[in-house]
Formats: C-alpha cells, structure tokens, sequence
C-alpha cells in the first residue's frame, strides 16, 4: 500500500495541521515551519509536533498564507530526504530494569545482545507526550520492538529507561507506565528552573551510553 500523502487542513478557528506525514518527518519539519513562517513575517503562536501530525497554532487572518507554506513544505518533506541537523544528547545508562531478562527472553536474545543493540542504536526524538519531558525516541531496533506490557505498572521511577513498540524513551519524573524497563539514568530530562525545562525536544539525536 502506498504511504498516505500529507495535508493541510484547518484545525479549529486559529490553527492548522499537517497530517498523513511519514515516520521520522514531523520532527524534521517543526524547524522549517518556524523558519518560512517567521522569513514572510508571519506570527506563529506554537508548533507542536505529534508522531504523523505537525500543529501550528497562528492567528486566524494569517490562514491562508501558512497553510500555504504548510503544503509546500510537507510536500517538499514528502519527495525529499529528512534532515537530521538537531543536537546530539548521550545518555549515560545502567542496564539493570527489571524487565531486562524478560526483554531478551521474549526477543529471542541474550541479556548481553539486548544491551548491546539499544545502546548501538541511533535515535531521534519524534516527538514529546504523555508527561513533561517525556520524549518518544525513534530508532529502536526491530529485534528489540515488544507490545507494551500486559499489566502496566502504577509507579515506574524516575530515570527508568524503557522500551515498548518502536520506541524506547526515560520517565522523566516517578509515574504510571505500560513500558518494559531495560535500564535506569541519572541523566535530567525535566527541570522546570532550566530553559528549556526538558532536555529533549523533537528533532533531538540520542546516545546510550553503557555505564560500567
């Protein structure tokens, strides 16, 4: 089946979004969307970035023009190579989660090979959800790609370094979570005294660093 081509629509009275977007794009595309828009002069209030989708909020008399750079761009980000020019972050992590030997039993791996491709891996923050500073990091090899757990688990600490779908990502902060814990950082991915409070923003390069 042939990938589904991006739009531009309407979303709500003062906002616009692009969706139908490939893996990996709207990332990519958030930078050039702030760039056009602010090059013509036109104000933008926010763009946020979902995993297929891009919103830019903006006011309501600037509509057609964004939408329009909205449409050159996805198309251009349709027919064209990513960009990867975000900054590159390394998380240093102890691969000791509690759901570490369940990964590799139930991937068909050693505990040794399970460490050795998460960390290997190269990853970029597709985008950010489900509580501040938590960052969906795409890049995870299809060998390590699990369901969610069956029963998730009311409290998983904060610095769990964890793995579920395509995915892998940190828990910024203690919180409920489905995801299969390989490891634990120490690495501060939200300070609401820093600016920006999180670490990872879409677009962002992450490392894993094996600790000893």
């Amino acid at each position: 089946m042939p990938p589904e081509s991006p739009r531009v629509v309407a979303y709500g009275y003062a906002a616009s979004i692009i969706d139908g977007l490939g893996a990996g794009v709207a990332a990519a595309l958030r930078d050039s969307v702030v760039h056009a828009c602010a090059a013509e002069q036109l104000v933008v209030t926010d763009v946020v970035v979902g995993a297929r989708s891009v919103v830019v909020t903006h006011d309501s008399t600037a509509a057609p023009a964004i939408r329009e750079i909205l449409q050159h761009l996805s198309t251009h980000f349709a027919t064209h190579s990513i960009p990867t020019n975000g900054p590159m972050i390394e998380i240093a992590v102890r691969y000791d989660g509690d759901d570490l030997h369940d990964v590799a039993e139930h991937c068909g791996l050693s505990v040794n090979d399970v460490v050795a491709l998460h960390s290997a891996a190269a990853y970029v923050v597709e985008f950010c959800g489900f509580s501040p500073g938590f960052a969906y990091l795409a890049g995870l090899p299809t060998s390590l790609h699990l369901p969610r757990r069956a029963t998730p688990r009311p409290r998983v600490p904060r610095g769990a370094v964890a793995i579920a779908a395509t995915y892998s990502a940190v828990y910024p902060r203690e919180s409920p979570g489905g995801w299969h814990l390989i490891g634990t950082t120490t690495h501060e991915l939200w300070d609401i005294a820093r600016t920006p409070p999180a670490a990872l923003a879409p677009g962002t390069s992450v490392r894993f660093v094996q600790m000893p």
